[in-house]
């Protein structure tokens, strides 16, 4: 039976042992006689579900207690229009910063636009977005209400592989980071950052979550348009059950911060995962078949996208890989090309199979 291996950027592969043990439980949750799907979220039950998990994330990431966990909906495109709605009511003519580094920043900008004023303080645009632009060449407001950043392109592939200061950086400005496609695959300081939110379909579970980690003196600042159930103030005081949670979703998460934790947490993750970023790198870098665009420094651990030197072979490389058992490996419709996500779930074993269909690609197609 061929072994599959799913490349998808998101919705994205769940380790087994979660997805086993959710099938386990989906009839009868711990001698409960319902499913997670059946439970009242104000229930003993799904309390218990959701305390666990909030608990277990502020230990994976070593939040500190000032920062309150929020368990949403709406997605990291969802939380492009709440973020400023939350973090503008009470300066409401200030600027929101932003750093421009592909697809994601991009969308952030253009929903923020509708709720504040914006200026873009740097822009990799000039070079096809292969680069996080230089510090010093961001070009900040004196007085921005918040630094905006994407610390991973899921699309074009670029991560932050430094954390901006605060003092140095961005003026005192807080630094707000969508972290949606990389949160839990390494180690950060969350103090460093304001907020840090991401949708949980890439890294976390299933699509459906969104997760905000949003520090105290943030709170009550909202827009008076924001809505209630998106307010993170109200949101906070009502422990994310202001109105009824992705009850299912949440309990997925929690079944993957469980088996994180399993693994050794996230420090043992990242070693990890930045062994299978070099293995496939190693390979790109090695071959003139295949390419990868972007800068060394800045190449994202979690996605890669890799381009044929003979597009003409695209349809063919994809119908071979499908075959082999790797799935979804087509870049995103904006960039074209091909793109391997490995997020916390795909094995070693799944990348070494990726390259070693890769070089049987190559070799075959030089005949």
């Amino acid at each position: 039976m061929t072994v599959i291996y799913n490349f998808s950027a998101g919705p994205a592969v769940l380790p087994k042992e979660v997805l086993q043990q959710a099938a386990a439980e989906m009839l009868d949750w711990h001698g409960s006689g319902m499913s997670v799907m059946e439970m009242s979220h104000r229930g003993a039950e799904f309390m218990s579900i959701m305390d666990a998990a909030q608990q277990d994330l502020r230990d994976l990431l070593a939040i500190p207690a000032n920062y309150k966990i929020l368990f949403l909906q709406g997605g990291g495109l969802g939380e492009n229009a709440i973020v400023p709605m939350n973090l503008m009511g009470l300066r409401p003519d200030a600027t929101i910063d932003f750093v421009h580094t592909g697809s994601w920043s991009g969308k952030s900008i253009k929903e923020a636009q509708k709720y504040a004023k914006v200026n873009v303080a740097a822009s990799a645009a000039e070079n096809g977005f292969t680069s996080v632009p230089a510090r010093d060449s961001w070009k900040l407001t004196a007085d921005a209400a918040y630094v905006h950043l994407c610390t991973n392109e899921t699309i074009d592939g670029v991560e932050y592989h430094f954390v901006p200061d605060v003092a140095a950086d961005t003026n005192g400005a807080p630094i707000v980071a969508d972290m949606s496609s990389h949160i839990l695959s390494r180690e950060i300081d969350v103090s460093r950052y304001g907020v840090i939110f991401g949708g949980a379909q890439k890294n976390i579970g299933p699509a459906g979550l969104t997760i905000a980690i949003v520090r105290d003196d943030l709170l009550g600042q909202a827009l008076p348009c924001c809505p209630s159930a998106f307010d993170w103030k109200i949101v906070a005081e009502n422990g994310s059950m202001y109105n009824t949670p992705p009850t299912y979703a949440i309990y997925i998460a929690g079944l993957v911060f469980q088996w994180l934790k399993r693994q050794g947490g996230v420090a043992a993750m990242e070693q990890k995962n930045i062994a299978k970023a070099t293995l496939l790198y190693d390979y790109l870098d090695s071959t003139d078949f295949y390419e990868n665009r972007v800068e060394k420094a800045y190449r994202s651990r979690m996605n890669v996208p890799f381009y044929l030197k003979d597009e003409t072979l695209n349809a063919s490389f994809l119908a071979a890989a499908k075959e082999r058992g790797l799935l979804q490996l087509k870049g995103h419709k904006s960039v074209g090309g091909m793109r391997a996500s490995i997020y916390n779930a795909m094995p070693f074993e799944g990348v070494q199979a990726l390259v070693h269909f890769m070089q049987e690609f190559a070799q075959a197609s030089h005949k």
